[in-house]
């Protein structure tokens, strides 16, 4: 009897881990033979027009002399790479900084939102809109234009990275709350059942299970925020951008400097993703990115 009732458990089980759909078994077919096939010919079609295209633009900059050695000699020297390498760094402190205080400060928003007092819970709302609403590049023009006017000075990093924070906050707030409302509700029910109060049952039990639903979204943000970085050039701070702009004024290279610093940012954002797919696979957290 034990080992019949074992067997049916572990049958059990199986079916539920293999009935439990993903977001792209609700939204796509299995594809069938000849959808696999009109698949394959897509991609080697987008493969051939992708190389055509490269083709194209190669031609285009050999023709326009952006391939002349007076356009990327410099390259070849290490102090132009310490330069690159110094922005480089400039756009990571901004980017992990602004990162974690919009980590709190989404936290702390979304903790605003859904409480159960009113006035706090439309003033969160208020912020959140706003911080969601308005382009970053407009609080650091704020930061730059309107702060000093009113005799408070502050340095070229916090002027980006406040910014960049507080508009990632609103977003990241909005992302919490989809993953509170993620939390079935019987989580509630069963904690306050063991005695738990709200406060308690939320810290305790809801609030991790929202936080590891949406750890892939989280690390995806970052991209936004590496991206937004780039708006330091209005106030001068000496991130990637604002030192290429520098080299493309020493050398006259526009579009040699503009081609490598974009490559850059496509291998930071692109290990990024990856990252996300990482914990996302390690998590279990079925979020499509």
């Amino acid at each position: 009897m034990s080992y019949l009732s074992h067997t049916h458990g572990s049958a059990h089980r199986k079916t539920v881990r293999m009935s439990a759909p993903t977001t792209q078994d609700a939204l796509f077919e299995v594809s069938g033979p000849r959808a696999r096939r009109w698949i394959r010919i897509g991609t080697a079609l987008s493969i051939v027009l992708l190389a055509g295209l490269l083709f194209l633009i190669y031609q285009q900059f050999a023709f326009s002399g952006q391939l002349d050695e007076q356009y990327w000699f410099f390259f070849g020297q290490f102090t132009t790479w310490t330069f690159i390498a110094q922005g480089l760094l400039g756009t990571v402190k901004v980017a992990v900084v602004a990162g974690i205080l919009a980590i709190i400060v989404g936290l702390l928003l979304m903790t605003g939102r859904i409480s159960h007092f009113a006035p706090l819970r439309w003033v969160c709302r208020l912020i959140i809109d706003v911080a969601r609403g308005v382009p970053s590049l407009l609080f650091i023009y704020f930061f730059f234009l309107v702060l000093p006017t009113w005799g408070l000075t502050v340095s070229t990093y916090w002027m980006v990275t406040i910014p960049i924070s507080f508009n990632a906050a609103g977003v990241l707030a909005e992302v919490f709350r989809s993953g509170v409302n993620a939390v079935p509700t019987g989580q509630s029910e069963a904690a306050t059942s063991l005695g738990l109060s709200r406060g308690q049952a939320f810290r305790g039990v809801i609030l991790p299970q929202a936080i590891r639903y949406v750890i892939p979204t989280l690390v995806t943000q970052l991209v936004v925020v590496v991206k937004d970085t780039t708006f330091g050039y209005v106030v001068t701070y000496p991130e990637m951008m604002q030192n290429a702009k520098v080299l493309i004024s020493n050398y006259n290279s526009l579009v040699p400097v503009y081609l490598v610093t974009a490559i850059i940012y496509i291998l930071i954002n692109y290990l990024l993703s990856r990252l996300a797919r990482y914990i996302s696979k390690r998590t279990g957290a079925k979020i499509e990115l």
